[in-house]
């Protein structure tokens, strides 16, 4: 059953996502980035520039060729039934992620934003409902990276 974890509080949404993505490309990781196309655009260009000294090897799923997208550890898809990695799967959308329980792991980024709080708060009930076990991790209490 897919791991669902919740990361409250951030106070940069697409800022932690990218150190986020930092972390778990260094350690391996295969992960997928779903959200609404604006945000994916934003995310892609956040990991170009948001260190000088880092880069994060990302695609963007829609035209990558089925090459590039099976070697780039991080995939950046509207939808993640798109996506040919099922390790990680990082929303950063509004609402439950389409094809989430094909992953191992699901984290859910919440920022200090009522109205996205809101919306967590639903998909939160959405996951408890069908018998996933949650993780909560507060950003707040948490060192800065």
């Amino acid at each position: 059953m897919t791991g669902v974890e919740f990361h409250f509080n951030a106070p940069d949404k697409l800022g932690y996502a990218c150190r986020l993505l930092r972390k778990a490309a260094a350690k391996g990781a295969r992960v997928t980035v779903t959200g609404r196309p604006p945000m994916l655009r934003e995310l892609d260009t956040a990991l170009w520039t948001f260190s000088p000294l880092d880069f994060v090897a990302h695609c963007q799923a829609a035209g990558a060729p089925q090459a590039v997208l099976a070697a780039s550890p991080i995939v950046l898809c509207d939808s993640p039934r798109a996506s040919p990695h099922h390790q990680v799967l990082l929303n950063l959308g509004d609402d439950v992620p389409e094809g989430f329980e094909r992953f191992e792991r699901l984290i859910e980024v919440v920022s200090l934003d009522e109205d996205d709080r809101a919306r967590a708060r639903v998909r939160w009930k959405h996951y408890a409902s069908r018998g996933y076990e949650l993780k909560r991790e507060d950003l707040v209490l948490k060192e800065p990276s």
